[in-house]
């Protein structure tokens, strides 16, 4: 049987977050953007939308739309709200939070590592 596919609360784009969850076959699309390698499950999160998580707390998984490309995650919401349906995917909550964090690190060190040494600045 399929779950029920119910837009989350507060959604003013309800037909978008539908469309990209039939798109993504109501299931998590992350291929390792989180972390994880997701091998036992030919490279992909294995969460179905209204599915049962079995770890992190346990419950029903719900699925959220938010931007595809991982360095997206950390764009302003204003910004992630413009992004067109093919640059958005459907993303469990675990990866999302994965994925998100993975990249805030990247452009850390990234950020760090281009600044100079304001100690030594003349």
């Amino acid at each position: 049987m399929t779950p029920r596919r119910v837009p989350p609360l507060g959604g003013t784009t309800d037909s978008l977050w539908l469309a990209v969850l039939a798109a993504a076959t109501g299931r998590c699309q992350c291929r390792g953007a989180c972390g994880t390698s997701h091998a036992k499950d030919g490279g992909r999160c294995p969460r179905e939308h209204g599915g049962y998580q079995q770890h992190h707390g346990g419950g029903t998984v719900r699925l959220i739309v938010a931007p595809a490309d991982p360095a997206h995650l950390l764009l302003p919401p204003h910004r992630t709200a413009a992004l067109p349906k093919r640059a958005l995917a459907a993303w469990c909550p675990t990866c999302h939070d994965g994925a998100r964090t993975r990249a805030r690190r990247h452009q850390h060190a990234t950020t760090l590592a281009a600044e100079p040494d304001g100690l030594f600045d003349l």
